[in-house]
């Protein structure tokens, strides 16, 4: 085992009571042998047993290919099983193999997605699986304890497997609880089914107790050697102390209407399932948010022993009813007195109860490129019986209008509609009582100007954008922008190929709207109105958000590949020992990433004395604009990478070094702020911007590694 490996064994000995430990886990594995003639798995085994639990290996020798009433019952007697990614899966799915495994009593933990197929024990929904090595693992409940203690970056991700293994090609995981999921993908990665659970529809198959699929062991060469790395080491403990009980659920879970679900109707019970320690709840419940999360005045309901609680009768809460249209939010908080750490405060939970107007129209509400000769369809109000349609390609005839025919059926046929034209239309519902006027919704068909970039509605986006979008069917097009959306200002024209605008330097947290109308004499319906987008421009400076650059060919019109703005050491290794982007496209890194879509991927090895990138402005030059002060950059490395100080240098010359020198192995993202006056340069005239590591001035040989960068801005106090 290695020396990492060891000293998270230790550390986690001495965190953890022993008496927790002294469970036996069945080891289940076909023991295939590489030449040294230690078992593939063995790393599994000493871990186990580095942490103080005892390891039955009766079933290491494909044992468990076959079972008996002996081999039953030694399994059932066991504290937890583990199915090692040492498996041949066929021969553990021969006549009623799996009706007997997945009726064993004892809680199973299984590492290999091939036996959990739908052609093997029938866990999962899918007869495919796929042998890759994901970047990361991205938590779906964060509070479940298989992540106590696992450093989560911003976006729940964290490094788990350091070499390759078989995951399950789908996304679904039925009846089970998803846990985690692979963050390239969404395919499934950790997924738990409670006792009594069919493990997903028409599955056939019964969870007889807790079963756990949790992808890990490597698929190369000898199947099932240990793979984790030591996040994931941590992980894989927290789900063998877990399934053991020992590990408890310690807030209230399973909320009953399903958190952000509608409810149809007007009285609600709210259930869930306790926390492993909790004696009595806290409930609370209120329309507000904030009320509900910060335990105000008025959301208290009192603490009570049973797991359920009714809303919306006379003597519950909400004597009255609950509201059509109003958003109900929810906590409960476990209680026991015997335990310091109680109470634990529960997330804040949301259900609907619908609205009497109709909602969810399909096409969404300012859906683009819709069919021409498809419905429209909506969810009807609550208590609906009869709905009026009003359609037409007028706002104000839509919405003005006051006489229709109901009807019965929640979709509506426009008949025969025309290319690249807006639509609107509203439904009015009846439930016996009144009638409840509509929002007027708005579409528009197959061969309008598309795609705009900024994407409709952005946020924070740089005060000098440059504006695209797709064509539609003009041979030209005429740009209207401004900042008010009902008296938008042509600012300019242009011919099929042109898709592009620079609105110029735009005011700081602004939103602007804008339209691309286009025309084409050889088509009797032009000219064509646009649709209306929007974007908001950012309270701060954007000096690189890594959202602009592709893969398109050097050379090629709109080329923006990374490697060619941000310039490293690849032309001139012997004194710059950088690569910026990955190998093959994607070149930006598009999983490990901060905000947005991408992030700047650079390797470094300071075997040459410094490894850097240097990026040259060709806007937002001026740093001392609305009172800029402050750099931010955001960073993250890896546990494997060499402790190299991380600097940042300005117009080639002032240098600011990171002040912690382990930052490079930093394994989530993590924000680095610099006062701009500790550069020491004209802040009104920045030429260029560099990152990099090693010492700058004094280059020293050093080690490798790899860094991702995102999000650098500039901002005001």
């Amino acid at each position: 085992m290695s020396k990492k490996l060891v000293y998270f064994v230790l550390l986690l000995a001495f965190c953890t009571a022993w008496s927790v430990h002294a469970a036996t886990i069945v080891w289940v594995s076909d023991n295939k042998t590489p030449t040294d003639g230690v078992p593939a798995d063995q790393g599994w085994v000493d871990l186990l047993e580095a942490n103080g639990y005892t390891v039955n290996l009766d079933f290491r020798n494909t044992e468990g290919r076959t079972l008996n009433d002996a081999k039953i019952e030694a399994l059932n007697a066991a504290d937890l099983i583990i199915i090692s990614r040492d498996t041949n899966s066929g021969d553990y799915a021969n006549g009623n193999a799996p009706t007997q495994w997945n009726a064993i009593e004892t809680p199973i933990i299984m590492q290999v997605a091939h036996i959990a197929r739908n052609n093997r024990w029938l866990w999962i929904d899918t007869d495919s699986y796929n042998d890759s090595l994901p970047l990361a693992m991205e938590a779906v409940d964060i509070s479940h304890p298989v992540f106590n203690g696992v450093n989560l970056d911003n976006n729940n991700q964290v490094e788990v497997i350091n070499e390759a293994s078989s995951f399950p090609s789908i996304t679904d995981a039925g009846n089970g609880k998803l846990i985690a999921k692979r963050a390239d993908n969404d395919e499934l990665w950790i997924v738990e089914w409670e006792e009594g659970q069919e493990f997903y529809a028409g599955s056939g198959q019964i969870a007889t107790s807790r079963r756990m699929l949790f992808v890990s062991g490597t698929n190369s060469g000898i199947d099932g050697r240990y793979n984790l790395t030591p996040e994931g080491e941590k992980m894989f403990l927290n789900a063998i102390s877990y399934m053991l009980g020992a590990s408890k659920r310690v807030k209230a879970y399973n909320p009953e209407p399903a958190d952000g679900s509608y409810h149809e109707d007007t009285w609600v019970n709210l259930s869930w399932t306790a926390g492993g320690l909790a004696v009595s709840h806290d409930v609370y419940l209120g329309d507000n948010l904030d009320d509900v999360n910060n335990g105000a005045e008025g959301t208290f309901q009192g603490n009570q022993a049973n797991t359920f609680i009714v809303a919306g009768f006379p003597g519950f809460p909400y004597p009255d009813g609950l509201i059509p249209g109003t958003t109900y939010y929810w906590r409960i908080d476990e209680v026991n007195d015997a335990e310091p750490n109680s109470p634990w405060k529960g997330d804040v939970w949301s259900f609907m109860i619908p609205p009497k107007t109709a909602y969810a129209p399909d096409p969404a509400d300012n859906g683009e490129t819709v069919a021409v000769n498809g419905n429209l369809s909506w969810t009807p109000g609550f208590g609906a019986k009869l709905h009026t349609v009003y359609f037409g390609d007028n706002f104000d005839d839509v919405n003005n209008a006051a006489s229709g025919l109901p009807q019965g059926t929640a979709t509506y046929s426009p008949g025969a509609l025309k290319m690249a034209k807006t639509y609107y239309w509203r439904v009015d519902e009846f439930d016996a009582f009144g009638t409840y006027k509509g929002d007027v919704w708005s579409f528009t068909t197959q061969g309008a100007v598309g795609s705009p970039e900024p994407a409709k509605g952005a946020m924070d986006v740089t005060q000098t954008p440059t504006l695209t979008w797709a064509p539609g069917l003009g041979a030209s097009h005429e740009v209207y922008f401004g900042a008010d959306a009902a008296s938008l200002e042509l600012k300019g024209s242009g011919n099929l190929g042109s898709e592009s605008y620079e609105p110029g330097q735009l005011e700081w947290d602004t939103t602007y709207y804008w339209r691309v109308d286009e025309a084409n004499n050889a088509n009797a319906d032009s000219p064509w109105t646009g649709p209306l987008w929007s974007f908001t421009t950012a309270n701060f400076l954007i000096v690189d958000d890594m959202e602009s650059y592709n893969d398109i060919n050097e050379g090629e019109s709109g080329s923006n590949r990374i490697y060619l703005a941000w310039l490293d050491g690849y032309d001139n290794p012997a004194i710059n020992g950088s690569v910026v982007g990955n190998e093959l496209p994607p070149f930006a890194e598009q999983t490990i990433v901060h905000g947005g879509l991408q992030s700047m991927p650079m390797a470094y090895n300071n075997a040459v004395g410094k490894s850097e990138a240097t990026l040259t402005l060709t806007s937002n030059r001026d740093w001392t604009v609305n009172g800029i002060n402050t750099l931010t950059i955001w960073f993250r490395g890896e546990a494997a990478n060499a402790a190299e100080p991380m600097y940042v240098a300005l117009n080639g010359g002032a240098v600011v070094t990171h002040d912690n020198p382990d930052a490079a192995q930093a394994t989530a993202w993590t924000e680095w702020t610099i006062d701009l006056q500790a550069f020491g340069v004209n802040l009104a005239n920045v030429n260029t911007i560099t990152l990099g590591l090693g010492n700058r001035n004094n280059p020293v040989a050093g080690g490798a590694g790899m860094m991702y960068y995102d999000d650098i801005r500039l901002s005001a106090p």
